[in-house]
């Protein structure tokens, strides 16, 4: 008998290989971008997961997570974050920090990145994954991502909302760099919304239909 064969199953290697299926299913459906590819090869969706669905982690569908929240399918994330255009040395705000594995994948593919959560459960959670992964150009907070920084902060080349709106907040639009963009998807929570990006001289752009959970207002004051 081979060594591999006395070792049995090697569940690194079924990790990649679970991961290389998913890549080429998002080839599939239209995604190009070869840094977001390559952060995915990075990150181990199963940690940002409990144990009941780490079998599902390299499945292309959205999830349950803590605090009654969901984590967007990572087709739908490649096509917001493929939309941001990003470069290495963009600082992002991230809106909607969830279980923190979008941020996680941001942080390999920008300079900086804030992201913002409003439930202080998932905040925790998030941090412990990103000092995990050792990301230290990722940093969480726990705030209203909706309502903009009571203080004077530098400006954010790109933001992203990972969930949906109604409208746009005119404070996180205010956050832009003059050549900044931001992606939302807009339309009525329950219904398909459009997948738009905005600049902060008012020009828009449809990038198509999505279907996401909506963000909402406000600190919980449990969780």
């Amino acid at each position: 008998m081979s060594e591999s064969e006395d070792d049995g199953p090697n569940p690194a290697a079924n990790e990649r290989e679970a991961c290389l299926g998913l890549i080429l299913e998002l080839r599939s459906r239209g995604i190009r971008d070869t840094r977001f590819m390559s952060a995915i090869e990075r990150v181990p969706r199963r940690l940002f997961l409990s144990a009941r669905q780490h079998a599902l982690a390299y499945v292309d569908t959205q999830l349950p997570i803590e605090c009654g929240q969901t984590t967007p399918a990572p087709s739908d994330m490649a096509r917001m974050i493929e939309a941001l255009q990003l470069l290495p040395e963009h600082r992002v705000l991230h809106v909607g920090t969830g279980s923190g594995y979008q941020a996680a994948i941001l942080g390999h593919m920008a300079r900086e990145v804030v992201t913002i959560e409003r439930y202080r459960t998932l905040v925790d959670l998030a941090q412990q994954r990103i000092v995990t992964l050792k990301l230290a150009n990722v940093e969480v907070k726990h705030a209203d991502g909706l309502a903009g920084f009571e203080e004077k902060v530098e400006a954010f080349d790109r933001i992203l909302l990972s969930g949906s709106v109604a409208t746009v907040p005119r404070k996180l639009l205010d956050l832009l760099s003059e050549e900044g963009a931001l992606i939302a998807p807009v339309g009525p929570a329950g219904q398909e919304q459009r997948l738009i990006r905005f600049t902060r001289d008012g020009k828009q752009a449809d990038l198509g239909a999505v279907r996401l959970v909506p963000l909402s207002e406000g600190v919980a004051t449990r969780l």
